[in-house]
């Protein structure tokens, strides 16, 4: 080797192909489920007029570090120079895509559980004050 030469080691295709799939997937999560799935639940949130709550905060959140994880664990995928151990970091951003995904759906109906232990005592003084109860 000749002084002042760096050498560095060339990825194998496979690296780069399974960054690419890996990408591919999960920009498919975020078009196909995340995208429709926030909206369906905002719509739910606004044709009950808030009865049902929607975790704003948290959900926006868990999506920007999210994005900042899958991005950094491609981004690892993309400079290792074995195809196996890019795999598997391709794998943990999908899985980590996937858990953002379903954050909302979770978060949405915890909240709606709280508001409806919340509902249920002000339902059982209406319900007494209708009936002429006690």
């Amino acid at each position: 080797m000749r002084a002042g030469r760096i050498t560095t080691a060339r990825r194998t295709r496979g690296v780069f192909i399974a960054t690419g799939v890996g990408a591919g997937i999960v920009v498919l999560i975020a078009l196909g489920l995340f995208l429709p799935l926030l909206g369906f639940l905002a719509g739910a949130t606004a044709s009950t007029a808030g009865l049902i709550p929607f975790p704003t905060l948290s959900v926006t959140l868990v999506t920007l570090v999210g994005v900042v994880i899958v991005a950094g664990l491609l981004l690892l995928a993309l400079t290792r120079r074995r195809t196996g151990v890019a795999i598997v970091w391709v794998v943990l951003a999908v899985l980590v895509a996937l858990a953002v995904t379903v954050f909302p759906l979770v978060a949405m109906a915890s909240g709606s559980a709280e508001r409806a232990s919340d509902i249920a005592p002000l339902i059982g003084e209406l319900w007494g004050r209708l009936t002429g109860g006690a």
